[in-house]
C-alpha cells in the first residue's frame, strides 16, 4: 500500500514537472511557428552584425571606382557594389551594426524614461498625472517622423544624436502604456495590503507595481525596435541621420535612390534587409505577447 502511494506521488510529481515545462515561456514560444520565424530572422541579422569582420573583407568604406555598379556575384561581390565600387555585402553587415544599435539604443532611451514617467503619473495621480500626461499628449501631437526631424535639426547628425532623437520621440508612447497598466495594478489587493502595512512609495513601485508592468513593456519594446529601425532608415534617407560614409541601411538606401534605373539592386538590397528585420521583430513581439499574456496560459 505504502509502495503504491509512493509510486502515485512520484508519477504525480512527474506530471507536474511536465506541465510546468510545457507552460514555460520558451516552450510556449517554440509552439508559435511565426514567433520562431521572427526569432530566426532577428538572430540572422544580429549574427551578421556581430560577425561582420569575420564574414566580410572588413573594409566597408574602401572605394574601387572601376568596379562601380557591379551586379550580384560579379567579380566576387556577393551583393554587387555601389556607385563608388564599395562591396554591398560588407556595407550591409556593418550597416546592420549601426541600424540595430540605433534601434535598441533608442528603444532603451524611450523605454527607461517613459517607464519612469508612466509609473510616477499612474501612481501619483491627480495634478501630477494631469501635467505629465498633457505634456506627453503635446509631444504625441507631432507626427513621429516630423518630431524626429526637428530633434535631429537641433541636435545635429551622428549615431548618439539619432538615438536621442528617436528615443525622445518614443517616450510618450512608453509612458502611456505603463501608466495604463499602473492604474490597473495599483488597485489590486496586494497593493492595498501594502498600503495598510505602511510600505514606502518607492518599495510599492519597485517591488509590487513595476514587476507587474514589465511584460507589457517587453512586448511594446520589442515591437518598438522595428519602428525604430524604420525611423533610422527614414532619417538617414533624408540626410539627417547617420553621417556618410558610415554604413547604415538607411544611408545605403539613400545612395541607391539616385540610380534606381541603372542599379536598382543597391536600394533593393538595403530595403530587403530592413523589411526582413522589421517583420522579424514584429513576429517575435507578437509571439512574446502571446507568451506573457495571462489569458494565453491555458
Amino acid at each position: 500500500m505504502a509502495k503504491s502511494l509512493g509510486l502515485d506521488q512520484q508519477s504525480h510529481e512527474e506530471i507536474l514537472k511536465k506541465e510546468r515545462k510545457s507552460n514555460s515561456a520558451w516552450s510556449k514560444l517554440k509552439r508559435n511557428k511565426t514567433a520562431l520565424l521572427g526569432l530566426f530572422a532577428v538572430s540572422v541579422m544580429v549574427a551578421l552584425a556581430i560577425l561582420a569582420p569575420v564574414i566580410t573583407n572588413g573594409k566597408p568604406n574602401e572605394i574601387h571606382p572601376i568596379d562601380a555598379y557591379l551586379k550580384f556575384f560579379e567579380k566576387g561581390h556577393l551583393l554587387g557594389t555601389d556607385e563608388f565600387g564599395r562591396d554591398l555585402f560588407t556595407r550591409i553587415c556593418y550597416g546592420a551594426r549601426v541600424s540595430l544599435l540605433v534601434a535598441v539604443g533608442a528603444t532603451a532611451v524611450g523605454g527607461v524614461t517613459g517607464v519612469i514617467l508612466g509609473l510616477i503619473a499612474g501612481y501619483m495621480g491627480g495634478i501630477v498625472d494631469a501635467v505629465l500626461m498633457r505634456i506627453m499628449d503635446g509631444v504625441l501631437a507631432f507626427p513621429f517622423i516630423l518630431l524626429s526631424i526637428v530633434l535631429m535639426t537641433v541636435l545635429g547628425s551622428g549615431i548618439i544624436n539619432v538615438i536621442l532623437a528617436i528615443g525622445i520621440a518614443e517616450i510618450p508612447r512608453f509612458a502611456r502604456v505603463v501608466r495604463g497598466q499602473v492604474l490597473i495594478v495599483k488597485k489590486e489587493e496586494y497593493c492595498n495590503a501594502g498600503r495598510v502595512i505602511g510600505i514606502s512609495h518607492f518599495r510599492m513601485l519597485a517591488h509590487h507595481i513595476l514587476p507587474n508592468t514589465v511584460s507589457e513593456v517587453i512586448v511594446y519594446g520589442t515591437l518598438n525596435i522595428a519602428s525604430a529601425i524604420i525611423s533610422e532608415a527614414a532619417l538617414s534617407f533624408l540626410g539627417l541621420g547617420i553621417e556618410l560614409p558610415t554604413a547604415s541601411w538607411g544611408s545605403i538606401l539613400r545612395s541607391g535612390r539616385n540610380c534606381l534605373n541603372t542599379a536598382p539592386h543597391i536600394a533593393a538590397v538595403s530595403g530587403t534587409f530592413i523589411l526582413i528585420t522589421v517583420i522579424g521583430f514584429n513576429l517575435l513581439g507578437d509571439g512574446i505577447r502571446d507568451v506573457l499574456d495571462p489569458k494565453m496560459k491555458k
